[in-house]
């Protein structure tokens, strides 16, 4: 079987007749469907990255020492999170390690990959490239899920030893935020079990009714990082989604594994890169300002919403309205907003089954678009 059949089709290419009835609607369409960031890349940072243009050597795989020890200062400052800067390894971009981690663990056909059932869908990308099997399910951060149960990953039913789980807080695409208690059952269950966890945590940041805690903090594992991994990005904390820019940390010893590889591969952020990552992760007044654009945008699209007659689900943290018009799927409530109002959403069964029911909304696009939005969803009503 080549890789290619591995894979599913891209998901995103199934939004393209919305998003030409979204663009035929009078005054233009509003995406909030990708969630990709729209605003400027702060001066502080493009600062940075021309005055590292000059860099015509190879980058360090590792990252530089200034990029690493911004990066552990921030989780110290921002998340009370204590690392070495030596356990920090640069990422070309979360998605990227995401898809790859698998691959870069030895994992194979002998092997679960398990991921929320709700999920962005790399997760079980990610497996497939391995050709281990991917496994949507909740159960192993419920604390009272024994092991062994039917259904569990690595009990009757479910093929493979668990080799690695991931966990998502805040979640893409719920916002829903995990409790320290509930991911510090996460990490004894993965640990009991010999198993990876990785953390991905790219929406930390940006807490609304919830404050998001890091897997690596204090409360969830006393300090300990073995057999843990965090992933963190600067696409949306600092509006980087273009130059690429993410980290891992975590346990030193996987790190150190995870830096082979990519040594061998090749996989390294390019220096300038490096250089805006420092700048970006040692400055807190720009993520501020955005954070602040966020949550305005957020509140507008939210009243929208519940005008229009829709209700918003979890959506404690993170760049994204989890929502649900009664008496409508998720496939009919993104007909309705891009014939009716120009708005292009995400539909929830993207993400896995159980979100037959709700749609995404995205508060990434411009203040105008979103006014625009909040406009057309009080119409609606």
């Amino acid at each position: 079987m080549t890789l290619a059949a591995r894979l599913p089709g891209y998901p995103w290419d199934e939004l393209g007749p919305l998003r030409e009835k979204a663009r035929a609607f009078p005054g233009g369409a509003v995406d909030l469907s990708i969630g990709t960031p729209v605003d400027p890349v702060p001066p502080v940072i493009r600062h940075a990255l021309a005055a590292a243009a000059g860099a015509p050597g190879y980058p360090l795989t590792a990252g530089t020492p200034q990029l690493r020890a911004a990066a552990a200062g921030w989780l110290a400052r921002r998340h009370d999170v204590h690392v070495s800067a030596d356990s920090v390894l640069p990422v070309i971009g979360t998605k990227e390690f995401i898809s790859w981690l698998p691959v870069m663990l030895g994992l194979g056909p002998a092997d679960t990959v398990i991921y929320p059932s709700l999920a962005y869908p790399t997760y079980d990308i990610g497996a497939r490239l391995a050709g281990a099997a991917p496994v949507a399910a909740d159960v192993p951060i419920d604390p009272d899920a024994p092991a062994g149960r039917p259904g569990t990953p690595g009990g009757p039913g479910v093929p493979g030893a668990p080799g690695l789980l991931w966990i998502n807080s805040p979640s893409n695409p719920t916002g829903r935020v995990l409790s320290a208690g509930r991911l510090r059952d996460a990490v004894a269950w993965a640990r009991s079990r010999g198993c990876v966890l990785a953390s991905d945590e790219c929406y930390i940041d940006l807490g609304w009714s919830a404050s998001p805690v890091s897997a690596l903090h204090p409360s969830v594992c006393d300090g300990a990082h073995e057999g843990v991994l965090a992933v963190f990005s600067l696409s949306k904390r600092s509006n980087l989604a273009g130059y690429r820019a993410g980290f891992v940390t975590g346990d030193p010893a996987l790190i150190s594994q995870l830096l082979l590889v990519r040594k061998q591969a090749g996989m390294m952020v390019p220096g300038p890169v490096q250089a805006a990552m420092t700048a970006a992760l040692s400055d807190d007044e720009h993520a501020r300002a955005q954070r602040a654009r966020y949550g305005a945008r957020r509140e507008i699209l939210a009243g929208g919403l519940a005008a229009a007659g829709f209700r918003v689900d979890h959506s404690e943290a993170g760049l994204y309205l989890w929502a649900a018009r009664p008496g409508l799927d998720c496939r009919a409530a993104c007909e309705l907003l891009a014939a009716e109002c120009g708005i292009l959403v995400a539909p929830g069964s993207m993400y896995g089954p159980g979100g037959a029911g709700h749609i995404r909304v995205a508060f990434t696009a411009t203040d105008e678009r979103v006014a625009a939005a909040g406009e057309r969803l009080r119409a609606l009503a």
